[in-house]
């Protein structure tokens, strides 16, 4: 990445593959497709396969480095149910430009939401949430949360109350989860929906 970075912030434009390898040692033209190929599976780059040149680094450190697109892309990760806890899926399933408006500034990750639990919040089913990862979070705050012995994951607002935690939904057909066995992914600091 860093070699992408300093040629990119020196000429104002991406590097090619035979630039990259020339910059980290490299002679092996496939060596650097299958760095690139890793870089790309862990969200860290995108390409275009058809243009030598179109890469972007999908890392906060490029923004305002010429020639990259400034716009953050964040992993979608998989789903949390907004209804009864379900298990995360923790794998990337897409990237997503998110503006800034819709969380992009803080947010790490975005998860797609499942039922409708929180539909009085304005979280519908289909919806993707940005989430900011966080260990604490204040009475009220929305947070994703791993649940229970399973570690199921929800979306619901958080209250503390003494040594248990409150997890209430925004619908008024599902019960507040109460309990003691509670970890915090994050705050939901972000909305996104495609109303296509």
């Amino acid at each position: 990445m860093d070699a992408i970075r300093g040629f990119t912030g020196e000429h104002g434009y991406p590097p090619t593959v035979r630039d990259i390898g020339k910059a980290v040692g490299l002679t092996s033209s496939s060596t650097v497709h299958a760095h690139l190929a890793n870089l790309e599976k862990l969200g860290l780059l995108r390409r275009d396969p058809t243009k030598p040149r179109a890469m972007e680094l999908v890392d906060r450190a490029t923004r305002g480095v010429k020639g990259f697109v400034s716009g953050p892309g964040l992993p979608v990760v998989g789903h949390v149910a907004a209804g009864s806890p379900t298990v995360a899926e923790e794998l990337i399933e897409d990237h997503v430009e998110v503006p800034q408006q819709a969380g992009g500034r803080d947010g790490q990750f975005v998860l797609r939401v499942r039922g409708d639990s929180m539909i009085d919040a304005g979280i519908l089913d289909g919806d993707l949430v940005v989430v900011a990862e966080a260990k604490e979070a204040r009475d009220g705050e929305i947070v994703v949360a791993l649940v229970g012995e399973d570690s199921e994951a929800t979306v619901k607002r958080f209250f503390k109350e003494g040594k248990k935690v409150r997890l209430e939904a925004e619908n008024k057909a599902y019960k507040p989860i109460i309990t003691d066995q509670v970890q915090l992914v994050g705050r939901v600091v972000g909305l996104m929906r495609d109303v296509r």
